[in-house]
């Protein structure tokens, strides 16, 4: 009789089992693991003894086994998130944090973000705050590991480097053009990040939010005046703000920028901006106008702005491969230097030689160039076999420090004039975009893509030609080339 049945049921039952207790059902929403699958349930007592008693009058729901949950996998427990593959060139990391969280569930976003970056939901957890980072040998038999009984020769490996001190930089921009760290004469340093502006005192390492400039805005410069005292901040809708530093309130918002303003410098008395709108604007805070002048003259992104020590001559380099020279009465450059073969950002004057201006150009130039702006001659062309992101004099000694991009992210510093290398730096893993120097001239500290500050003590003091051992904090986050 049983067997008729199965025959005319059209479905092939193990003995002892009837049609009846074989249905679909679809597994229940409020489960983790629901999903648009339909799950077998049996309710036959002999079949699910070992999972419940044979006297429950409720049936048991077992989903399909064979789709993960991923919501309740500890991912990171098995080191699965902590290394992320090498961001690209204009790469969207915030898509990417979406990406994954769309991909692996909720708790995949909430329990990693990269490069020392709290949660989305609180991006602030480790702002400018110092973290250790260990440079280790390369491989994992090295005899710093092993120990001297490991049969292997200590000399024939390098010992690894001391941990270093850098300082996380979430949302620390990766653009060419912009201009997000300085050093202020009193010791503090400003850093633009997304839509923030920091300030971090070097003495105590204490973090204070200047200002917050709103979902609809972002932080494209900042730079202190020479007294240290009060801050501009060059914004992405073209404004130009003015704090006062010790306050933290603002004082001004100057106008006249058609887009983004990315790049600050002042003199004693006039702040200059330069913009993607190809101007140059002087701003004279005793006045009431937005700005005093215009000056015309860049066919590209101004990118590069510097005043030189006696106030007279302003540089300016632009995405248009252009340096540009201007005096402090004129509306026209009084020189125009085209031998860079890309665009110039990195801008300084020399403070031991009047007139003396330093240059470099990008990827498809590389160089650093020297001009006597008296007469517009080149004294020099050195190529440095990257694009040059950043240069800075040292005050204490006749030598310059260069930061890099494509392809070596690398720091270089340099003797005057004969231009030997005193040291090459690495550490930063994109381009080296941002550079300032310490009030008493010895230590700079380097902004990159890959959202952290590095500091580096790379010039001697004035008094004492070699460098005196630091105690306390600065011991850790300085790094000795001398």
């Amino acid at each position: 009789m049983e067997s008729s049945q199965r025959r005319k049921s059209g479905l092939n039952l193990p003995a002892g089992m009837n049609e009846t207790s074989l249905r679909l059902e679809t597994s229940s929403p409020s489960s983790p693991c629901s999903s648009s699958f339909r799950s077998i349930s049996i309710s036959s007592p002999r079949m699910i003894s070992s999972l419940s008693s044979p006297s429950s009058s409720k049936s048991t729901i077992c989903s399909d086994r064979f789709i993960p949950c991923r919501s309740s996998s500890r991912l990171h427990t098995f080191g699965l998130m902590e290394k992320e593959s090498p961001a690209k060139e204009g790469g969207n990391e915030a898509y990417c944090r979406i990406l994954k969280s769309e991909l692996f569930g909720s708790d995949f976003g909430s329990c990693f973000s990269p490069a020392g970056q709290g949660s989305p939901m609180s991006p602030n957890k480790n702002m400018l705050r110092f973290k250790t980072e260990h440079s280790g040998p390369n491989s994992p038999y090295s005899p710093s590991i092993l120990g001297h009984d490991s049969g292997f020769s200590s000399e024939a490996s390098t010992p690894p480097k001391p941990p270093r001190k850098v300082l996380d930089a979430p949302s620390l921009q990766d653009d060419f053009y912009l201009n997000l760290v300085d050093w202020s004469s009193q010791n503090v340093l400003a850093v633009g990040l997304g839509t923030c502006v920091y300030l971090w005192t070097a003495s105590n390492s204490k973090v204070t939010k200047l200002c917050d400039l709103g979902p609809n805005d972002s932080v494209c410069a900042v730079q202190w005046t020479r007294e240290g005292s009060y801050i501009s901040i060059g914004t992405n809708l073209g404004q130009v703000q003015v704090w006062d530093g010790t306050q933290c309130k603002k004082v001004r918002t100057m106008g006249g920028h058609q887009t983004r303003t990315g790049v600050l410098a002042w003199n004693s008395r006039i702040l200059s901006s330069g913009s993607r709108d190809r101007n140059i604007l002087q701003h004279d805070l005793r006045v009431s106008s937005d700005y005093v002048s215009k000056l015309v003259g860049h066919k590209s992104e101004v990118c590069g702005l510097k005043w030189s020590h006696d106030d007279r001559e302003l540089a300016s380099g632009g995405n248009d491969n252009q340096l540009l020279v201007w005096n402090q009465h004129s509306q026209q450059p009084i020189l125009k230097l085209t031998e860079h073969t890309a665009a110039v950002k990195a801008i300084a004057w020399s403070p031991h030689q009047s007139n003396l201006l330093a240059s470099g150009g990008g990827t498809a130039d590389r160089c650093i160039r020297f001009w006597n702006t008296t007469n517009g001659h080149q004294l020099n062309n050195i190529d440095t076999g990257s694009q040059v992101c950043n240069l800075s004099w040292s005050k204490n000694v006749n030598e310059i420090v260069s930061t890099h991009g494509y392809s070596q992210n690398q720091i270089m510093v340099w003797k005057y004039p004969s231009m030997a290398k005193v040291a090459t730096l690495t550490g930063h893993s994109f381009r080296v975009l941002y550079l300032a120097i310490s009030p008493d001239g010895q230590t700079i500290v380097t902004g990159a893509g890959d959202e952290t500050l590095r500091f580096w003590n790379v010039f001697p003091s004035v008094k004492t030609p070699t460098p005196v051992k630091d105690t306390g904090l600065w011991s850790l986050g300085r790094t000795y080339i001398r």
